[in-house]
């Protein structure tokens, strides 16, 4: 897995200042954000993707490439100008998978788009790459990428969170990888829930929904896998409201020291890319032991819930 954002980071009392907010910076403050990163004018959403991928042990192999975007806008490195210019939409049809598969010699990997399943991109690509390794015979590794930035002038605030520009990255493997370092997690499966008649849902339905749908997301996914949640080691969600996973988990039954978000104050909330970032982080604290159960979870515009269960194998560091 790897990560990267944007270079410019900002405290929440700068952005506010500046105009990028709807809430005040307090309210902000005491739901948990202290900084996020937003990208210059000159960085695009696939500059981002490149960092992450940069940072794993590709070797120049794999099947597919998976790359999801939460702004539709972000699926195309096309240049606007020319389109308004020639009006051929050609230009607008410049890929970043294909992109990446070219930047980085994977000469057999096909690709695949995800657009329309918002902050949830990441964990739904996970679930396609898991479903792809399974029904293809010879296929071994896919690739998974999420990347997105606000266009200039965006506001950096959705749903009271505080957005970061970002993007992630990860390898998931039909069997072992070549390196143990990057095998420590089994894929076991994964849910999801859409609402479709919430697509156009204000920042206050979308919170509001989220005590609802969130703990039936949690519980029938654990189902799905065939164990109960008070199974769960581990809870790793997307970086919001610091207070909203106390209600949650207690409604779980689920004890508030295993929801792990520890990145919340430093990256705001990354996108698609949360789960990542804070799954790394929930790593390198050396507190994840061998046969440990990790659920990945988020919800995002759409309306979309999506969850993917985890196993820690030995090959843990």
């Amino acid at each position: 897995m790897a990560y990267a954002l944007g270079p410019d980071k900002s405290g929440v009392e700068e952005s506010a200042a500046a105009g990028r907010l709807l809430s005040p910076a307090p309210d902000l403050q005491q739901a948990g954000f202290r900084w996020h990163h937003t990208c210059p004018p000159d960085m695009t959403a696939y500059d981002l993707a490149r960092q992450a991928v940069e940072e794993l042990p590709l070797d120049g192999d794999a099947d597919a490439i998976i790359y999801s975007t939460c702004l539709p806008g972000n699926g195309s490195v096309g240049d606007f100008s020319r389109w308004e210019a020639t009006r051929d939409v050609m230009h607008l049809m410049d890929f970043p998978a294909s992109r990446l598969q070219a930047d980085f010699g994977l000469d057999r990997a096909v690709v695949f788009g995800l657009t329309q399943q918002a902050c949830t991109g990441m964990l739904g690509s996970l679930r396609m790459a898991a479903a792809l390794l399974a029904s293809e015979p010879g296929w071994r590794r896919v690739l998974c990428v999420t990347a997105d930035r606000f266009p200039e002038g965006a506001l950096y605030e959705q749903s009271y969170s505080l957005i970061s520009d970002s993007a992630a990255a990860c390898l998931v493997s039909a069997g072992p990888q070549i390196s143990s370092a990057t095998r420590a997690l089994r894929l076991i499966s994964a849910h999801q829930i859409t609402n479709g008649g919430l697509h156009e849902a204000t920042g206050d339905e979308a919170a509001g929904t989220f005590f609802s749908y969130m703990p039936r997301l949690v519980r029938e996914a654990a189902a799905r896998a065939g164990i109960g949640v008070g199974d769960l080691d581990w809870v790793v969600p997307q970086n919001a409201n610091q207070h909203i996973w106390r209600v949650v988990a207690r409604v779980l039954g689920i004890d508030h020291e295993r929801i792990w978000q520890p990145t919340l104050a430093d990256t705001g909330h990354a996108i698609s890319a949360d789960n990542i970032i804070n799954l790394e982080a929930l790593l390198a604290s050396g507190r994840v032991r061998p046969g440990d159960r990790i659920m990945l979870v988020i919800a995002g515009y759409g309306l979309n819930w999506q969850s993917v269960l985890l196993e820690a194998t030995e090959e843990l560091p």
